[in-house]
């Protein structure tokens, strides 16, 4: 198909799409049933630029990456998820690759927990989607910025996210040891070895502990998390794993009754109130 023909596809899919259907607020009065061009973007982790010249038919080429990411958003199930692939001029993902598909029930979980950070990542850290509240609380984030190992390593400090100089050596020890044991089972996925190479390129902190071969583990804990709006929120951070999907669940809790936990709840209506703007 022509750049054209995938920008009208994506179009003729976010029309039928209801907000609840995405996990989203209605918002009150709307001028079409489906989801609004920002409200796409946001669940797909790319701009509303980007997003419009791809439906109007003036950007060619997207990534799998982003056409993986507006399939989740889409809610497509896998013969749609496919002729999507097939629009782009692109084969979809098969086996002896790392899994970036988010399945029905993990959608699900999403969906339940919209008054609690979660977000879901594949087996490379590549961030696949982050329900809103996740979103408000860490900001949004576009290409390589959706890699958490290119954030830590090669993309500077993170401005929300506050680090002890041990919680910094636990989190590059823990991710790692798991790209490490990614590379192991997936030794046929090209992507893995150019992130690799990237990583050792740029990073001397990285390059020192892929040569090392230091094995360990993530821990559950807390993490401090400066907000421009709401100021610092202290949280329990959880990793979840899906079996059989290879998926990584990040759920994130405030303890009830302390100002984390007021700060979190404010921070959920503020989400809510910037989604429902027309």
């Amino acid at each position: 198909m022509t750049a054209t023909e995938f920008g009208q596809l994506v179009r003729q899919r976010r029309d039928r799409v209801t907000p609840e259907a995405a996990g989203l607020p209605a918002g009150g009065q709307r001028r079409a049933p489906g989801l609004r061009r920002e409200e796409l973007a946001l669940l797909a982790g790319i701009s509303v630029d980007y997003l419009t010249r791809l439906e109007q038919g003036r950007a060619a080429n997207p990534s799998e990456q982003v056409v993986e990411a507006l399939g989740r958003a889409l809610r497509l199930g896998d013969p749609e998820r496919e002729q999507l692939f097939h629009a782009a001029g692109l084969v979809p993902p098969g086996h002896g690759t790392v899994p970036g598909r988010i399945t029905p029930s993990v959608q699900r979980l999403l969906d339940r927990l919209s008054n609690t950070p979660v977000s879901v990542s594949d087996a490379m850290f590549n961030l696949l989607v982050a329900n809103p509240l996740a979103t408000a609380l860490f900001g949004e984030r576009h290409g390589k910025e959706r890699n958490a190992l290119w954030r830590n390593f090669l993309g500077g400090p993170d401005e929300r996210v506050r680090h002890t100089p041990e919680s910094q050596r636990a989190l590059d020890r823990a991710e790692v040891s798991a790209l490490r044991a990614t590379a192991r089972r997936y030794p046929a996925d090209p992507r893995i070895p150019r992130l690799i190479a990237e990583l050792r390129a740029g990073s001397e902190r990285f390059a020192d502990l892929w040569e090392s071969g230091e094995v360990a583990g993530f821990e559950s804990g807390r993490k401090t998390i400066e907000h421009p709006q709401v100021g610092p929120v202290t949280l329990d951070c959880d990793l979840l794993s899906v079996a059989g999907g290879d998926l990584r669940i990040l759920v994130y809790t405030a303890e009830p009754g302390t100002q984390d936990a007021e700060r979190l709840a404010l921070l959920a209506v503020l989400g809510t109130q910037s989604m429902a703007v027309d």
